[in-house]
């Protein structure tokens, strides 16, 4: 299921930029900014949400109704403007527009993530989950 996810989040950061998400580059700038190897960190990303008081935003991608809109520099503050940097320039785009890309797919990929209970395997386990829930209530 996380390989799914990250494919997912990879062709709709792909789409928006209007870049090819076959390409490794892609794939390895997505997992540089949330997560790596064949898995995307929903737990960290979902965490570093709540650490910079976007705890809404998290509780409504995670939750099935519609997902709160997150600002470019929110997002900037959450990921880190200097990975954002360097994956912007990885992949020869502005960090404007590699921000609205994410802006557009995180909602969506957390959703997805979140749904059916396969939040379970993108939180690293019902350990994960459980410490995601206390940092969220």
């Amino acid at each position: 299921m996380n390989m799914d996810i990250k494919s997912l989040a990879v062709s709709m950061v792909a789409k928006k930029l209007g870049m090819d998400s076959g390409g490794g580059a892609m794939e390895q700038v997505v997992g540089s900014l949330i997560g790596g190897g064949d898995s995307m960190d929903i737990g960290g990303l979902v965490s570093g949400l709540q650490s910079k008081g976007l705890g809404d935003v998290a509780s409504s991608w995670l939750g099935d109704g519609a997902n709160a809109e997150i600002s470019a520099d929110q997002l900037k503050d959450v990921i880190g403007g200097d990975k954002i940097s360097a994956a912007a320039a990885q992949l020869g785009s502005s960090e404007g527009d590699l921000l609205e890309g994410l802006r557009s797919a995180l909602p969506q990929v957390v959703d997805k993530a979140s749904s059916g209970g396969s939040l379970l395997d993108a939180a690293g386990g019902l350990g994960g989950l459980a410490g995601m829930a206390k940092k969220l209530f």
